[in-house]
């Protein structure tokens, strides 16, 4: 649905999309302040319809989902370092990174300094130091082998073949002459 012709009934869907209640959003529009007026204008077919597409894409936008934080996951767990340098070893230009190499990296630091040397022109050479330094790698497979279920710890509570665990109860005596015998 497109934005509401009334410029005021927009900025009263907007506000309620917001979570206003009906008279907040009402004065919010610029509305004089009418609880009656408000909850009326909240029940028109065009205000709802609006609403419920703002907070639709609100709910989008903020969507959490296990496949979304799988592949944020896999990213880190399979990111490369060679996905930083062209084929010739030079650094890329961070925008030149695909998407799934720039998620991985946690951050990039560029220490400037000058060396003893002179180019042709004789103002000194500056050495230019890039140091990446990417997500844990290690935390990122666990968590997916362990979603996948590859690491699952079984502890068991039962005897022999599923059966009940066999207990007895021996005095220390007992255990010794046991010990002693053999």
């Amino acid at each position: 649905m497109p934005i509401l012709p009334n410029p005021k009934h927009e900025a009263f869907a907007q506000a309620l999309a917001k979570g206003a209640s009906a008279a907040d959003a009402y004065i919010q529009a610029g509305y004089k302040a009418s609880r009656s007026a408000a909850s009326r204008l909240s029940t028109n077919v065009n205000i709802e319809a609006r609403v419920a597409e703002l907070v639709g894409k609100g709910a989008n936008k903020a969507a959490v989902t296990i496949a979304r934080v799988l592949d944020e996951m896999r990213k880190l767990g399979f990111s490369d370092i060679r996905g930083a340098f062209t084929p010739n070893g030079s650094l890329r230009p961070p925008e030149d990174w695909d998407d799934d190499f720039a998620a991985a990296v946690a951050a990039v630091e560029v220490v400037s300094r000058n060396t003893n040397e002179k180019d042709a022109d004789g103002r000194t050479v500056v050495e230019h130091v890039h140091k990446i330094k990417m997500w844990d790698k290690n935390s990122a497979l666990e968590k997916i082998a362990k979603h996948l279920g590859m690491f699952i710890e079984r502890h068991e509570h039962t005897g022999p073949d599923g059966g009940p665990i066999q207990t007895e109860t021996r005095s220390w005596r007992e255990v010794l002459r046991q010990q002693e015998k053999g």
